[in-house]
């Protein structure tokens, strides 16, 4: 498939003529063919959502929720060539690519829902005769980076709020999943969304760094938003700082799993798989640390791994859980990391082997904090077992990493379970249920090394707008000199 730049609605290829391909992790064969823009596209792309900003954000808001509620339906109806690019370009398996769209379309929906939403207030003032507000107002063009894990559903969360709110946006897509984050744009347009309202920006990978530099320099840029490393993130955070530009950062995660010793087990078990392995562990809410109070351990990781050792991997085109992972680096990082642990004296109590980029559902049992297991986002389908003696140990461990992303507390005794909430550094948590959980609607990020802004709902209209102070006076009033 090849793959075009979309700029001011036009299809077209690179100013210089360059592509890049990008191969199917699992076949090796080639997946799609996407221009590889430069300095001279960017700039392009940021002319046109620059020329298109002042009649969109004059839109009203019945208009732009009518594009965005077909854009979603469209979506809808192109489940079929988001799954079959998300297989090719990534290694993802049917559910969740079915998942995505599912997800992606309904944050279309919420953010069409929020256009009238843009709300601001009257404000009591001490001056006689003037009538004070804070109004909010559509920032300008938006830069979005979105990552290739959830292609679907974080590129199109990229997008949609702050279309919402009247502002044009340039996607700059991920080198490995160009064709899945180009489609969403066309369901865009062919919703009815004006030409340069979004633009598509795809580059070769040794090209992101000169990209995205180029993007964030430029004055018209005012908001970016980023999902994707903490690495990374702190680059695009300092280039953002350099220029004063407000971004919203939704970066790794290490999200621990707390089973208390009055733990649900069975849930428990329940939840650990699904937070730990759904889409081979690279989601950045995947359970990445399983803390289990020590009482409960045996029984608990008797079941856990129990339940790992059934879930089929394999080529992600048949009936599998586990696909494959999104490179054949990525694959090896996993061996190293259950070879590490295991010399340093874990367990290896379910999986271990890896089949080109497969790697199947791995438990490691007694890890320390020695292990790279312990600290190092893997994500993948490695995970540790860390046994706790008691809830201040659980919350101790549960706190001993850089990051804030998503975390879960499993306990029977609900007043327990959030008082143990409370004191998780964390953006997210949920009680009696999975680290992995999104709707389009919740205020969605996290603090530390995970990054700062929130997503979704009405959380996300204060990332994408200006608040102003706007008065009415009385032109006769009285001054002191």
């Amino acid at each position: 498939m090849n793959i075009s730049l979309l700029i001011n609605g036009t299809d077209r290829a690179a100013a210089s003529g360059r592509t890049y391909d990008r191969f199917d992790p699992f076949t090796e064969k080639l997946a799609s063919r996407a221009s590889a823009a430069g300095l001279d596209d960017v700039a392009a792309a940021i002319d046109a959502a620059s020329a298109a900003f002042p009649a969109w954000s004059k839109t009203g808001p019945g208009q732009r929720r009518s594009i965005l509620m077909k854009a979603a339906d469209i979506m809808d109806s192109k489940v079929g060539e988001f799954t079959q690019l998300m297989i090719e370009e990534t290694g993802a398996t049917a559910p969740w690519a079915g998942f995505n769209v599912m997800l992606a379309a309904n944050i279309l929906r919420e953010a069409a829902s929020m256009t009238t939403q843009i709300s601001g207030e009257i404000i009591p003032s001490d001056k006689p005769g003037t009538l004070a507000m804070g109004v909010r107002q559509a920032a300008g063009v938006c830069l979005a980076i979105a990552p290739w894990n959830a292609p679907v559903i974080l590129a199109t969360r990229a997008v949609a709020m702050p279309i919402a709110c009247g502002n044009t946006v340039i996607l700059k897509a991920s080198e490995q999943c160009p064709g899945t984050h180009r489609l969403i744009a066309t369901a865009l347009t062919e919703a009815g969304l004006p030409a340069g309202v979004i633009n598509v920006i795809t580059n070769a990978p040794e090209d992101a760094a000169e990209i995205v530099a180029g993007l964030i320099a430029h004055p018209a840029i005012r908001r970016v938003n980023f999902t994707g490393s903490t690495k990374v993130g702190k680059i695009i955070a300092k280039l953002c700082g350099e220029h004063l530009t407000p971004a919203l950062l939704e970066l790794g995660g290490k999200a621990p799993l707390v089973v208390l010793d009055d733990a649900d087990i069975d849930g428990a078990v329940n939840a650990a798989i699904f937070g730990a392995f759904m889409h081979q562990g690279q989601i950045c809410m995947s359970t990445e640390r399983i803390i289990v109070h020590q009482a409960i351990a045996d029984q608990f990781v008797a079941k856990l791994a129990a339940r790992a050792a059934q879930l089929p991997a394999g080529d992600p085109r048949g009936h599998v859980v586990l696909g494959s992972l999104i490179s054949l680096e990525a694959a090896k990082k996993m061996e190293g990391l259950i070879t590490d642990a295991t010399a340093k004296g874990a367990k290896l109590v379910a999986g271990g082997k890896r089949t080109g980029t497969v790697v199947e559902a791995t438990l490691l049992d007694h890890v320390t904090s020695d292990m790279r297991v312990y600290s190092e986002e893997s994500f993948g389908p490695v995970k540790p077992i860390i046994r706790v003696a008691d809830e201040e140990e659980a919350i101790r461990v549960a706190n001993d990493t850089e990051y804030g992303l998503s975390s879960a507390v499993f306990s029977r005794d609900v007043q327990r379970a959030m008082a143990v909430a409370a004191r998780i550094e964390s953006g997210i948590c949920h009680i009696n249920g999975p680290t992995l959980n999104d709707e389009a609607q919740m205020p969605f990020g996290g603090v530390k090394g995970s990054g700062y802004g929130r997503f979704g709902g009405k959380a996300a209209i204060a990332e994408f707008t200006d608040l102003r102070w706007i008065t009415i006076e009385d032109s006769a009033q009285h001054y002191p000199f």
